[in-house]
């Protein structure tokens, strides 16, 4: 089996949607010459995630619907370039925008959309519809069928994310970002694809966007190889700041023949011990009770 390549587009964005819209359809076909599956974005491609320091009211002007031209330009895209491409945005939604993923498959069909989960409601994202659920779906590429879901940004710093992608088959999550990814960041990634055996791509945005410094990693999610004397690194990209297109190549047979025999993921689970994550009746200490006000 050929490996899954994908590319994570760390570009930085531009000044207004049009633009963005050029410069991803650009980086699109620049990727497609590097015979990619997959494509992924940083965080809220459309505006470049430029929702801080500016009137609540003048960025949630800036939201775009889900089906609209800028989307389907890429759901066109795909479709020509025979590569999956998830797009991401700030998406026009009822009385507030959501921060969302559009995953379509290379024949331009869209398979989800993904809203942010948790979103960050300790700071500006409290402005944002936090989406209702995690979603993996089946992508047929050129090396065959592989299961693919998506959490976003801060989706990561909760086990449970990557945990209910895993338990709904997920092999590869996709993780669109904007932040600075340093050691306990990439650590969390590195942690979820390693108790989940499933392999994690983050795109986050060059070190020359304001509050980001590039470092966009691919962690393959094996840790254990019978050749290998110990463990083994399961960072197979890890990108630096600077601006640019960073492919990775997957084992898929590695990771299903690792899964079929290692102890991680859901091998050894105790759920009917776990209630307490769901309890609502039970008080729970760090509840954060005047975020929304």
């Amino acid at each position: 089996m050929n490996p899954l390549k994908i590319a994570l587009l760390q570009i930085a964005p531009c000044k207004i949607l049009r633009e963005n819209l050029e410069k991803g359809i650009k980086y699109c076909k620049k990727a497609k010459e590097g015979g990619v599956d997959i494509v992924l974005f940083p965080e809220m491609w459309s505006n470049g995630y430029n929702i801080y320091d500016r009137p609540v009211n003048e960025w949630k002007a800036e939201a775009i619907p889900a089906d609209g031209d800028f989307v389907n330009a890429f759901g066109k895209l795909a479709k020509e370039l025979n590569i999956a491409i998830s797009i991401t945005l700030l998406e026009k939604y009822e009385n507030a925008p959501r921060n969302s993923l559009i995953l379509f498959d290379r024949f331009g069909k869209q398979k989800f959309i993904y809203a942010k989960v948790h979103t960050c409601d300790f700071s500006v994202e409290r402005n944002l519809t936090p989406g209702e659920d995690f979603y993996v779906t089946t992508l047929d590429t050129s090396c065959g069928e592989v299961k693919v879901g998506a959490m976003i940004c801060y989706d990561r710093e909760f086990p449970e994310s990557a945990r209910i992608l895993m338990l709904k088959g997920a092999e590869l999550i996709l993780v669109p970002n904007a932040c600075p990814m340093e050691i306990n960041r990439l650590s969390q990634l590195r942690g979820r694809a390693f108790e989940n055996m499933t392999a994690i791509a983050t795109c986050n945005y060059p070190e020359t966007v304001p509050d980001c410094n590039g470092g966009s990693s691919v962690f393959d999610g094996v840790v254990y190889l019978p050749e290998c004397e110990g463990s083994r690194d399961s960072c197979i990209l890890q990108a630096d700041g600077a601006e640019g297109i960073y492919i990775a190549e997957i084992d898929l047979e590695q990771l299903r023949n690792y899964r079929e025999n290692e102890v991680h993921g859901n091998a050894y689970r105790h759920p009917e011990k776990y209630h307490i994550l769901t309890d609502t009746k039970i008080d729970k200490p760090f509840i954060r009770d005047d975020y929304r006000k």
